[in-house]
């Protein structure tokens, strides 16, 4: 089965997936759990049930996108309340409400999303944009202080391709549209986005414009920002459109102004994508190295000199001996070291795949043939249906990403991990953390952090401390604060430390500019001037 193929899931709140699809632990992973001290933990509350807006609010809304696109019902606004971190998660359980928005609005158009955004800065009430609702580091939950509500926008009924230009390679898609059913269209065409992270089952392309999202195969075809040549936003001061050409020398380039932007500036409404022939050929194959170093320095040579596989990830020893340590598929020599993928994926890619084996041999690489590189892929999207039982069951477990210079990644690594590690186990709950790489470039790469131990009765505060003392292990060691999961609230300390009080400055320019009232996604990315 390939991505085309996959559904639109529509998540149910608080769990992550297909409502249908049940995961259970296995006796094993039950009895690691108990060895860590996690115990089982008591049923999730109910939805509540949220106060009713201000009729005023819901009657100025409805003359704009119609009556029956303005919810006010409970269910509708705690299914907008929050995204899917771990904390998202242990207060939605708890059944806090804080982040609940007043109302819910479907504006289906480009025009009734600006209408809305002019309405909204005029009653004094927060936007917060939605799509997906993926969002891993508070980025749906805005700061309410000093607004008469908080309106979530939900672009579900912009759900269409455009326009696809096969002469160009291009495909005008619509933000609300999720990203599987941007792939089924697009492959009946015979082209592909290429774009697959690991939320793909639940996100958008609006969200993945809006984080700078990375997807499995960045190796092959970018990270999104890099796919995206054109767009189109709708702000509280007006529309801007930006992308006549794939490149021009006509000022800064502003479209990098909104990538990543979070919905602070506005909400972008489409996108021009660049658009790839589907492949004819795909193969995924495993390789091991006798340590991680060893695999950093493998996959740094074929970064840095080609030829570079469609995915190209390591996984460290503890990642290896747990998500990979299958005898089956290692081959008698044992799960020990750590395990690369390679993903291959094309037409007639036998010359580069013999060419990426060359490479990885002689960088100390054992091949293992396509049994854990198809074993990885086909559970590509397994891992967070996990998180629901093991927070069941008393686990915590949460992930974090940063990247770094090649130079730099060695330390930056023993340096997270060790916060960690010392975070969790000063509260006594010593955890496993787990690493991979999964994004290289000519002059770094990612690392992608899970950690896993027991809560302790008050598990986001135990994050909490843990997450600082990774952010500040990463702002130390010369990390980014976020290479993909965005800054939302979560990482906006770490990103005024990392860019600075100048550069801090500029992005409250462009916001006092665009959005004068504040109406957009208020604390998100961008603090309030001091």
């Amino acid at each position: 089965m390939s991505e085309s193929d996959l559904p639109v899931v529509r998540m149910a709140h608080g769990r992550w997936g297909d409502p249908a699809r049940e995961t259970h632990l296995p006796a094993a992973a039950l009895d690691a759990l108990r060895h860590l001290g996690a115990r089982p933990m008591p049923p999730a509350a109910p939805a509540p049930e949220l106060p009713a807006p201000a009729d005023a609010l819901v009657t100025a809304l409805a003359a704009i996108v119609g009556a029956a696109q303005v919810k006010t019902d409970s269910e509708t606004r705690w299914r907008h309340t929050r995204g899917y971190s771990t904390p998202d998660l242990l207060r939605d359980r708890a059944g806090d409400t804080t982040d609940a928005p007043d109302l819910v609005v479907l504006p289906g158009s480009h025009d009734e999303v600006q209408a809305l955004l002019t309405a909204c800065t005029e009653l004094g009430v927060a936007v917060v944009p939605y799509a997906g609702g993926t969002s891993v580091v508070g980025g749906l939950a805005p700061d309410r202080q000093g607004y008469d509500a908080v309106v979530a926008v939900d672009l579900a009924r912009l759900d269409q391709v455009i326009e696809v230009d096969e002469i160009s390679r291009t495909a005008t898609l619509q933000a609300g549209l999720r990203g599987p059913a941007a792939e089924a269209e697009l492959a009946a065409r015979g082209f592909t986005l290429g774009h697959f992270p690991q939320s793909y089952e639940g996100a958008s392309i609006g969200g993945y414009a809006a984080t700078r999202s990375s997807g499995q195969s960045s190796a092959g075809f970018g990270r999104f920002d890099q796919m995206v040549v054109g767009l189109t936003v709708a702000t509280p001061r007006g529309t801007i459109q930006l992308g006549r050409a794939p490149h021009s020398a006509a000022g800064p380039d502003l479209r990098q102004l909104f990538l990543g932007s979070e919905g602070a500036f506005g909400i972008l409404t489409s996108v021009v994508v660049r658009i790839r022939p589907r492949a004819t050929e795909r193969v995924f194959e495993g390789w091991r190295f006798p340590t991680f170093e060893t695999g950093l320095d493998a996959v740094r040579r074929l970064a840095q000199d080609g030829p570079l596989p469609t995915v190209l990830r390591l996984s460290d020893e503890a990642e290896t001996a747990i998500n990979l340590a299958d005898p089956d598929v290692l081959g008698s020599g044992g799960p020990g070291g750590c395990v690369a993928i390679c993903g291959f994926e094309g037409s007639r890619i036998g010359t580069r795949r013999a060419e990426v084996a060359e490479v990885l041999q002689a960088a100390g690489g054992e091949p293992l043939g396509e049994g854990p590189g198809e074993t990885w892929r086909r559970g590509r999207y397994n891992a967070p249906y996990l998180r629901d039982p093991l927070l069941d069951e008393g686990a915590l477990v949460e992930t974090l990403e940063t990247a770094g210079f090649w130079s730099a990644l060695p330390g930056l690594k023993a340096a997270v991990t060790e916060a960690l590690v010392k975070a969790l186990s000063d509260q006594g709950t010593p955890p496993v953390v787990l690493c991979h790489i999964s994004h290289v470039y000519e002059t770094g790469a990612s690392l992608y952090f899970t950690v896993l131990c027991a809560q302790t009765e008050d598990p986001i505060a135990q994050w909490a401390r843990a997450k600082q003392a990774a952010c500040d292990a990463i702002g130390r060691t010369g990390g980014t604060i976020t290479h993909h999961h965005a800054v939302g609230t979560d990482h906006r300390p770490g990103y005024e430390a990392e860019i600075g009080p100048l550069a801090i400055e500029v992005l409250q320019a462009v916001k006092s500019v665009l959005d004068p009232a504040r109406t957009m996604n208020p604390g998100i990315l961008i603090p309030p001037p001091s």
